[in-house]
């Protein structure tokens, strides 16, 4: 049959379409996770996309104030999962951060993210640097519904925004207390004591990120490595200060969600 004459062509299509008319396509095969699993041992795989933890998409909300470092520490996060394969979505929202105004940013990360923005009630993660900031964003939380449900950790540091300050809203007596109140697991430690132990203000941001490595769908080690990677290449003299300020973290965000 000559494939450059087009009676020819039509005549094979013809023919393909009768011979499938007598095809039955077979049912789907449901699969499990434990089969994924199963199926997935047979191979390595560096980012682990095989293990069922990792086939949702995981949203963390960084919510603080200007100048505490709330944008650096989803840049740091987002680089980490990025480092394990996962397609990561980010933005934020910077009210008068240059004058302590708040300062919010949403990262998701998993096999495929269509949208940056995280949903209220659909947060995994709110890392609160600010004990009101915490509160005031906590409905953005996954409530429990036979599940873990969302997990804050929260700084118990208290900072008065301007609109405080300005009179027109009061300061909450209890912010942390208010998030516990909703039912929502939530670690609160003092991240500014650890920081000035450490010497240095600054690396509120590490130790709040330290705080929610137990809780990420990749190591704890791959997000310190990251951030330890970062200042080696930056200020090498704080690659180890950041390290120590990192577990320390993790340490503190271990606290029991009732506060023991």
């Amino acid at each position: 049959m000559n494939r450059d004459d087009p009676n020819s062509n039509i005549a094979l299509a013809t023919s393909s379409i009768r011979q499938l008319k007598g095809i039955v396509p077979k049912p789907p095969v449901p699969v499990s996770i434990d089969d994924m699993n199963a199926a997935c041992s047979e191979f390595t795989f560096e980012h682990n996309f095989c293990n069922g933890n990792n086939m949702k998409t995981t949203n963390i909300l960084v919510v603080g104030i200007g100048g505490q470092g709330v944008m650096t520490a989803s840049e740091i996060l987002s680089e980490a999962a990025i480092s394990q394969g996962f397609e990561v979505k980010k933005t934020e929202v910077a009210g008068m951060s240059q004058r302590g105004g708040v300062v919010s940013s949403h990262v998701r990360f998993g096999p495929k993210v269509l949208s940056p923005e995280i949903a209220p009630g659909e947060a995994d993660i709110l890392v609160g640097f600010e004990a009101a900031e915490a509160m005031r964003w906590s409905h953005y939380l996954r409530p429990k519904n036979g599940t873990r449900g969302g997990v804050a950790m929260i700084n118990r540091l208290r900072l008065t925004p301007p609109i405080v300050s300005l009179g027109l809203f009061d300061y909450p007596d209890d912010p942390v207390g208010a998030v516990r109140a909703q039912g929502f697991e939530v670690h609160d430690f003092d991240a500014g004591e650890i920081a000035r132990e450490l010497g240095d203000l600054r690396l509120v941001n590490t130790i709040m990120l330290g705080a929610i490595s137990d809780n990420l769908p990749f190591s704890a080690e791959t997000l310190k490595n990251c951030i330890v990677t970062r200042f080696r290449a930056r200020k090498p003299a704080l690659a180890e200060l950041n390290a120590k300020a990192f577990d320390l973290g993790k340490a503190a965000g271990k606290i029991g969600a009732a506060g023991e």
